[in-house]
């Protein structure tokens, strides 16, 4: 079966476009091809978020075959076609073939009903073949069809991958997307008339920008409950302190690709997240899905090595990183709630690598200042989004009018990590570990400034997306975190 989408717009019949309908039609696949990701895998993905009971089902549908798996999924999730990462150097050479007047088909293993929704968007495409619940039309059964409608040799075709090769085994000219190694292919088959050459925003490999390395500043939290118990002379103890950082950066990288695969269409509708490898489609799906058994897996062996109190933490983690992931992100309040227990799990993690029990001091202080940066990132995603909507839209359950009362509730948050550090300057916990405790007191006023400093810098639009990255690179919060930390070094 086949769909025939909005009309092409009409030509002037002069004897170029006349001669370009006499051409064979250029026939363009989808997956990989015209949008570079994996349509099949992020309805998948959808449906698992959405309705993840009905997702434990999806393997009985298989039994029906591949093509009415996809006909049952496509009925139950609908992708975002307007954010899609499509090629736009193939879209625009594909727009000046149909304004020639060429035939354009749009082919492709997917279902019809998410092929003809595209074919209806992009406006240019005279037909769409696609799978049809009953024929499931990738590699040999796509040539067969084609070669049926329009003869052996009778098309040119637009592809991406080896599973192509049956099709341009009977296509007049290819079109080849990808690099030197594959046209080279292509051309052992048929004369390869163009290369699309894929396209990166970086020149660091996807899948390393995918596991955010730059968040595993965060993880250095599990070193906190060595230092505070002044254990950093003790060579085995910093080993352990090691390993655990080692495991939860695994742990979490595999946190963030599987958080990227779940969040697709809404990063693609953000001014800063759209850039990410895996939504802006320079990381293969089937890649990043791999990725995440594998950094988890790596990551709780190493886990294995330390105490079992850490194992514990670590899963804790993962739960807890999972729940926020699939669903409770969307829970205004519970979700900084969660981004809070994230920091102290890693703290609590930290302790029990290293056999060393977190006092409630460091976890009222943690608590409290934690609460303050994941209500600021929040508040930072507010900001953008009036900036980008012009103070309409919605974030998670958030308005952009609700960035007044989060700021009130991170500053007081901030201010009473402040408070904090003051009634542990005159505790006896301090005089047992800090000879002249009375210097702890300079660090409240620097923890004030820097509280204050981070809400105005994200009032100003300054903030980055994370309030730990944007602390690591600004010239003011290192001056800040050197000062507290010698302060702290000074009371020892």
């Amino acid at each position: 079966m086949s769909a025939a989408p909005r009309q092409v717009a009409e030509v002037p019949q002069t004897d170029a476009s006349r001669n370009a309908r006499l051409e064979p039609p250029l026939v363009v696949d989808l997956d990989g091809t015209l949008v570079s990701t994996d349509l099949l895998i992020e309805a998948i993905l959808a449906l698992i978020e959405r309705a993840p009971c009905e997702a434990l089902l999806s393997p009985l549908w298989l039994l029906r075959g591949r093509a009415a798996a996809k006909r049952e999924l496509a009925s139950r999730v609908r992708p975002d076609i307007e954010s899609l990462p499509y090629r736009q150097e193939l879209c625009a050479y594909l727009r000046e073939e149909a304004r020639r007047g060429r035939r354009l088909v749009l082919a492709t293993a997917n279902d019809e009903s998410f092929a003809s929704e595209i074919a209806r968007h992009l406006g240019f495409f005279e037909r769409v073949i696609a799978s049809d619940g009953v024929t499931n039309l990738k590699g040999p059964a796509k040539r067969e069809r084609l070669v049926g409608e329009f003869g052996e040799r009778g098309f040119d075709y637009v592809g991406d991958a080896r599973s192509d090769f049956p099709v341009w085994s009977s296509a007049r000219n290819a079109v080849v997307v990808g690099g030197a190694r594959l046209s080279a292919a292509v051309a052992q088959l048929t004369t390869v008339q163009r290369v699309i050459a894929e396209r990166t925003s970086s020149r660091v490999p996807p899948l390393f920008r995918a596991l955010r390395t730059q968040h595993w500043l965060k993880n250095l939290l599990v070193f906190v409950p060595l230092l505070a118990a002044h254990r950093w002379n003790e060579p085995a103890v910093v080993g352990r302190a090691l390993l655990a950082f080692a495991s939860l950066c695994l742990i979490a990288s595999g946190l963030y690709v599987c958080n990227d695969l779940f969040d697709l269409s809404a990063d693609r509708h953000h001014p800063r997240k759209k850039l990410r490898p895996i939504p802006a489609g320079e990381l293969p799906l089937g890649h990043a899905v791999a990725a995440v058994p594998v950094l988890l897996a790596v990551g709780f062996s190493i886990a294995l090595c330390l105490p079992w109190g850490f194992f514990g933490a670590a899963a804790a983690y993962l739960v807890v990183a999972l729940a926020y992931s699939l669903r409770l992100k969307r829970v205004v309040l519970l979700d900084v709630m969660l981004l809070t227990s994230l920091y102290l799990l890693r703290i609590g993690a930290g302790g029990a690598a290293v056999a060393t029990p977190v006092s409630r001091w460091l976890l009222a202080l943690s608590m409290f200042g934690f609460l303050s940066l994941a209500l600021l990132k929040r508040h930072t995603e507010i900001v953008t989004m009036r900036v980008v909507t012009g103070g309409a839209g919605h974030l998670r359950g958030y308005r952009v009018a609700d960035s007044t009362p989060l700021m009130t509730m991170g500053i007081a948050s901030g201010y009473v990590g402040a408070l904090v550090v003051a009634l542990y300057a005159d505790s006896a916990a301090a005089a047992r570990f800090y000879s002249r405790p009375a210097i702890l007191w300079l660090v409240c006023p620097m923890l004030v400034y820097w509280i204050s400093y981070l809400w105005l810098m994200t009032e100003r639009g300054r903030m980055e997306f994370d309030p730990v990255v944007f602390s690591v690179k600004d010239r003011t919060s290192q001056v800040l975190i050197a000062i507290m930390l010698g302060l702290s070094v000074l009371a020892i």
